[in-house]
Order: structure tokens, then sequence, then C-alpha cells
């Protein structure tokens, strides 16, 4: 059985995030403590979480507006909001903002892991499948279309999905693909990210997009497709 990814706890009560830490380390769960929204949105927004639990009130500021901030900018992980308030209507908040799932304290620890599994199985069976780059025919299979490429915009796209995450140079791009062309110019690299990025648009079908990162270069972002070996079907 696959280790459960860890877990952001979000709440401004040290001794409430603690608790929950222990309760949940004791079914196996890893977790991370965040006491402030912009702290927990930062940490979301760089790292892959398996889900997170907000309270509704994180000190002045607001659990759900948290929520709703996370799903405005595409980041779906399941959520699970806690919270004292009981009344339908603050539950309905919470829904309507985003979150996958309310619990009123107090509550037990089987509950909130039982609701936690419920959610995690949800989001595995939810997930969009990633794109993939086929060499034999030089596609890139996304999620609601594919898009065959030339053979140097496939060499390109290849260099930087096998270095996904990973910011690489116009000069190491351009070493790697064209240096031992005779091509004098790395404005050459630009000019084939420019294909690919008009041919990958939007990214929201293949779950990626090629970002430029000042004095650093270019990167792939999002889900790296994968690449699919000779023997694939």
């Amino acid at each position: 059985m696959s280790t459960p990814k860890r877990i952001l706890i979000v709440d401004d009560d040290p001794e409430i995030t603690s608790a929950l830490a222990r309760g949940l380390a004791l079914h196996g769960y890893d977790t991370v403590s965040e006491h402030r929204t912009d702290a927990a949105l930062a940490r979301l927004r760089a790292e892959s979480m398996g889900a997170a639990i907000i309270d509704v009130m994180i000190g002045a500021d607001s659990g759900i507006d948290l929520v709703r901030a996370l799903r405005a900018e595409g980041i779906g992980l399941p959520i699970v909001m806690l919270s004292a308030l009981s009344e339908v209507e603050d539950r309905a908040r919470g829904l309507e903002a985003g979150a996958d799932d309310y619990i009123v304290k107090p509550f037990s620890f089987d509950e909130l892991v039982a609701r936690l599994k419920v959610q995690e199985r949800r989001a595995r069976t939810d997930a969009p499948r990633r794109a993939r780059l086929d060499p034999a025919t030089r596609k890139v299979i996304g999620r609601t279309r594919d898009v065959v490429l030339t053979e140097r915009e496939f060499a390109l796209m290849l260099l930087l999905a096998s270095h996904a995450g990973e910011a690489l140079t116009r000069g190491r791009i351009f070493d790697t693909l064209w240096a031992g062309e005779g091509t004098s110019s790395e404005n050459v690299v630009d000019v084939y990210l420019g294909y690919l990025r008009r041919k990958l648009d939007p990214a929201a079908d293949f779950g990626f997009e090629i970002k430029t990162l000042r004095n650093r270069g270019f990167m792939l972002d999002g889900s790296a497709p994968e690449i699919a070996q000779p023997h694939d079907k």
C-alpha cells in the first residue's frame, strides 16, 4: 500500500495543529502546519500535498477565503474544513467556496481519517490523465486533444519534459539542440519555443505550460508528460 502524501493543517492555534498532527501521525499521516492564510497559500503554490485541513477562522483571516483563493488558482487538492460553527449556512459557505467536506468540532480522529481517505480516493479517481509524448509519431497526446510536432519541435519538447521543474537556460538548450549544426544565433530557441506555445495553447488541454523565468531560462511547469517507450501500446 502506498504511503499517504503529507497533509497541510491550517489553524492559528498551535495547540490544535499539534493535536491534529499527533492524531494523524497515529494513522500513518505526515503533516505540516501553517498558522496564517498567506503562508498556507504560498506553501500550496510551491508544494504538492495529499490534502489540506483548514479551520474556518484563522485568527483575523477567513479559512473560507483561503479555500476560495486556492480554487481560483486551480489548486485542486482535497480540502476538509473544520469549524465549531454547525449552522447549515456556515457549512454551505465552506462547500460553496470549494471545500470537499466540512466537519464540526468536536469530532473523532477516526471520523476525520475516514473522510480524508474518501477524499483521497475521489481525487485519484477524478485526476485527469497526464499528457504523453510519443516519439514514434512526434505527437503530444493531451487530455482533450493531440498535436503533431515537427522533428525540431519534438526534440525541444522532449528536452523540456526530461527536465520538468528545472529551469534550462537559452544557452543550454541551444548547445543541446542546435550548436552542432552550425546555427549561429541562440534566437532560434525563442522561435521554437514560440511554435510550441502556440501549438500547446490552451495549456489546460495538456496539463502543463512552458514558463519563462527571468534571468534563469525556461521551464516546463505543471504535470509533466509521460514519455512513451518503444514497447508501449
